[in-house]
């Protein structure tokens, strides 16, 4: 196991162990793996509880919300991209102060599952390697592991488990619907309704490494701008570093779309 990552090897100590584990699964999932297949999966490979992260998402955007509403004037930039959050603290350190200063989808699931499954180690499954730094260096007190879904497959090719027939009756042991549309740029505002409740000038949605420096040298200036809901990948999360998969970026929003609708 010596090539593997640290955090595969964590896993894999984890379960040998026979720790209650419970694995937080990213939006994105469509894009890589099939509902309900994954989490039978999940679970026949040794976690007791698996939980949508999109759970953590409508935490994250009541917070969003609720400030706003008590703080009307104030501008805000969202925080669920680490990398953005990253690239602000390092080269924009002046915008900082505009940052949501609340949970971030994977943080807010992670508290989640601490109240309801006391003890069970947080294992978060998703398509970002940053999301490691944010639990290392952000969010050190909430104890969680990041794998991506690349390192996933890794660790489901060595345990060789496949989807099988029973996998089917499988189901999330945490939900939630309506902000499974996260990792698509623009999926915080949509599920949030910042559409209904900001004029055009005063939102905007941005995604792309081009776009991010753009938006963020421009944001001191364009005062009429309240809230920027911004992702660092093309298209958002469906595009992160940790996902292997050769579809377009339309046939991976695609994927999330259909998976929401399922309802």
């Amino acid at each position: 196991m010596e090539s593997f990552s640290p955090d595969i090897k964590k896993l894999f100590s984890l379960i040998h162990k026979n720790e209650k584990i419970v694995a937080m699964l990213a939006p994105s999932f469509p894009v890589v793996f099939e509902y309900p297949q994954i989490v039978g999966m999940l679970k026949r490979m040794g976690f007791k509880y698996v939980a949508e992260v999109a759970r953590g998402a409508e935490e994250t955007n009541k917070q969003l919300l609720a400030l706003t509403k008590l703080h009307p004037d104030r501008r805000y930039i969202t925080n669920p991209c680490p990398t953005v959050v990253r690239i602000i603290r390092n080269k924009y350190p002046e915008l900082f102060q505009y940052l949501s200063p609340i949970d971030s989808p994977m943080s807010a699931t992670a508290k989640i599952c601490n109240k309801k499954y006391p003890g069970c180690k947080k294992v978060f499954i998703g398509p970002c390697i940053m999301k490691k730094l944010e639990a290392s260096e952000d969010r050190p007190e909430l104890d969680i592991l990041v794998l991506t879904y690349k390192e996933l497959k890794i660790v489901f090719d060595i345990e060789k488990i496949r989807p099988e027939k029973r996998d089917m009756l499988a189901v999330f042991d945490i939900k939630a619907v309506p902000t499974r549309l996260y990792p698509v740029s623009g999926g915080l505002s949509q599920s949030a309704g910042i559409i209904e409740k900001f004029t055009d000038p005063e939102y905007d949605v941005v995604s792309g490494p081009e776009l991010v420096e753009k938006t963020l040298k421009e944001f001191a200036n364009k005062t009429e701008l309240k809230l920027l809901d911004i992702l660092n990948c093309n298209g958002g999360c469906i595009a992160g570093p940790g996902i292997a998969s050769t579809d377009s970026i339309d046939r991976r929003r695609q994927k999330i779309i259909n998976y929401w609708n399922k309802r």
